[in-house]
């Protein structure tokens, strides 16, 4: 497939009567995108508001964060399954609003949402301090169950996002990049010495507020397949969870998925990028030998010489990261995996709930479970009211001036390392 990506760098946000784009700015309408988000019956009132990289701004709790993006060439549209009908997305022509994002927040659904610090030490582990945040703040109607309002959520989010990325339409890009695979046979006889390498990606699908989309279904209801990268540029793959914040994908990570991004960097230079290897993350043990033989299968069939696993999640998921690895080292394929670490406070208990000796090429995102203070600032988008029940806090995370003692795993995308969340580490 080949994917033409038009980037539109956005350099402020702010509301006015109408809703567009003109140098750079991006103008929104109130009104509209209220109307927009309203459109579930299950969101009873939503505000918006925006948050600039070194404001005094905590947002809390996070759902997810999405970047808009507009299909202006080829078959579908974005966000297939979801918002766009089900094409095989991927081709043609795409737009994207870099330097933003859409962050959905609001009343707590389950006890594994985040925080975003747009400066002081928090902002140091998030990617979304430094992107323009367009956030909306929904709260849900009586009654509603929690698997219901997330879902709600989840779609508003998407429609405003789809609303925002619309109104880049008929725009001219600030650049262009090309993205292209080629087929199995094509790329052999073009690429005869360079290794063939594909990207094994984990998705998290254990269960209600567990779960991720491709193409609309829920990741434990399909086996293990191949997907081009390009797929996921359109929104192929989106998030439903509300897992540890540092450990779930937000769909903007989805959709700029880094290992695809670096792995194209080397494409026909050092390596054959081969193509994408989704596979799920399934609480059974029958599952998850189904799943992890069928990722193993996929590998040998493609004659690949090498793979990247990355995990999402972390603890029975780690089972999992091991028997990809060990099945597909076993087949003669050098598997690297990335992960992060919950090694405790102190650093000294065992990180991965699972090991194997096969597991001999590791990249780590660094310890979830180290403590770092988030002063208090000037305002908060959302509300503070269920901080102390984020996993990574406790009773004692709101101290008396205010500032929050957490674990590092309460960032929404943290990271020990440079660039964002786990899949960036390199």
């Amino acid at each position: 497939m080949r994917l033409e990506m038009g980037n539109i760098y956005i350099k402020d946000i702010q509301f006015a009567d109408t809703s567009k784009i003109e140098d750079g700015i991006l103008y929104v309408d109130k009104g509209a995108v209220k109307a927009v988000a309203l459109e579930d019956e299950h969101i009873k009132t939503v505000t918006f508001d925006i948050a600039k990289p070194g404001e005094s701004v905590r947002i809390t709790p996070v759902k997810d964060v999405i970047e808009p993006r507009v299909k202006v060439e080829g078959k579908g549209g974005v966000f297939p399954g979801i918002i766009s009908k089900v094409d095989t997305v991927g081709s043609g022509k795409t737009y994207a609003l870099k330097g933003m994002a859409v962050v959905t927040a609001g009343r707590i659904v389950g006890f594994q949402e985040g925080i975003i610090d747009m400066t002081g030490p928090g902002a140091d582990y998030t990617p979304f301090s430094k992107t323009l945040n367009l956030v909306m703040v929904c709260e849900p109607v009586e009654g509603i169950k929690q698997h219901e309002y997330e879902k709600a959520v989840r779609f508003a989010g998407f429609r405003v996002a789809a609303y925002i990325g619309e109104l880049a339409r008929e725009l001219t890009p600030d650049e262009i990049k090309v993205y292209e695979t080629c087929g199995i046979k094509e790329g052999i006889t073009q690429y005869p010495n360079l290794p063939r390498v594909a990207y094994v990606q984990m998705l998290q699908s254990q269960g209600l507020l567990h779960d991720t989309y491709v193409y609309g279904v829920d990741a434990k209801k399909t086996l293990p397949t191949i997907l081009s990268p390009t797929e996921i540029m359109d929104g192929a793959i989106v998030s439903g969870n509300c897992v540890s914040a540092c450990d779930k994908n937000p769909t903007y990570v989805h959709e700029n998925n880094p290992v695809v991004h670096d792995l194209f960097e080397e494409h026909g230079k050092t390596l054959n990028f081969v193509c994408q290897i989704i596979t799920n993350e399934n609480v059974y043990l029958a599952d998850k030998e189904r799943s992890s033989d069928w990722t193993a299968k996929l590998c040998k069939m493609l004659d690949l010489d090498g793979v990247i696993v990355s995990q999402e999640g972390f603890g029975n998921p780690d089972t999992d990261l091991i028997m990809n690895c060990k099945k597909i080292e076993a087949e003669g394929i050098k598997t690297v995996i990335i992960t992060d670490e919950y090694a405790g406070r102190d650093g000294k208990s065992q990180s991965l709930a699972d090991a194997d000796v096969a597991a001999d090429a590791v990249v780590t995102g660094g310890n979830a479970n180290e403590v770092v203070i988030l002063p208090k600032l000037d305002k908060v988008i959302g509300t503070l009211d269920y901080v102390t029940k984020i996993a990574g806090a406790s009773e004692e995370t709101l101290r008396e001036d205010g500032s929050l003692e957490v674990e590092l795993q309460v960032i929404t995308g943290a990271t020990n390392e440079t660039g964002f969340n786990k899949l960036s580490a390199r």
